[in-house]
């Protein structure tokens, strides 16, 4: 071994493998299906369950091809999708959280969705405005 390579000691590994025991009943993704019609991703769970997720919203699967969408490997016994076309990896734990993305990429969805102009978010915010709107932020409650 080198003196740049670092070796990794039994004592780390072990703690390594007590974190991950962690997770040892998380759901696994066991299947991706692709409703093109829809523009949905259904990810079929070990636990029965699936989740729904809107392809525009998942980051680097909003310009994808069906295609390219539909060639997908399950990764770590289901912990993680790829789509090698795209060189997009998601990590099922996260998409479970309704995380689809980086930060940066939530953050541009999140605006995206704030400066949206629909009918029901003029009624929320007309309805809001009856309520008084949103309390002001006194000095002495932001102390």
């Amino acid at each position: 071994m080198s003196e740049h390579e670092v070796a990794t000691t039994d004592d780390e590994i072990e703690a390594a493998l007590e974190r991950a025991k962690i997770h040892d009943r998380d759901p696994l993704a066991q299947a991706v299906d692709h409703i093109p019609a829809h523009n949905l991703l259904i990810v079929r769970l070990s636990n029965h369950r699936r989740l729904v997720l809107p392809i525009e919203d998942i980051e680097g699967l909003g310009n994808a091809t069906p295609e390219q969408i539909q060639n997908y490997e399950l990764l770590g016994h289901g912990t993680g999708i790829s789509f090698p076309d795209l060189d997009v990896d998601l990590y099922v734990p996260a998409l479970i959280e309704g995380v689809y993305g980086n930060r940066r990429w939530m953050a541009q969805l999140g605006k995206k969705g704030g400066i949206a102009k629909t009918e029901a978010k003029r009624r929320a915010a007309r309805a809001n405005g009856a309520k008084g709107g949103r309390p002001k932020i006194t000095r002495a409650a932001s102390a």
